[in-house]
């Protein structure tokens, strides 16, 4: 049986939390950050959880991790 390929893309953005969950960081920190304020940008700082259900697939994703 060969190996599954990992895609790279999501093992860059998703982590493997120790109870199987996924971790993610939030979107829209990149840029135009002056209108956004101060308490959003503070929030989107924490790492989230995936939504369960998109777990299947960033566990289909993510073979090895």
């Amino acid at each position: 049986m060969p190996k599954i390929k990992t895609n790279r893309g999501a093992a860059k953005r998703f982590a493997r939390t120790a109870t199987g969950g996924f971790k993610r960081i939030a979107s829209h920190r990149r840029h135009i950050l002056t209108k956004k304020s101060t308490k959003r940008k503070r929030q989107l700082r924490a790492s989230h959880l995936l939504h369960k259900a998109d777990v299947r697939s960033a566990r289909r994703m993510i073979p090895y991790c």
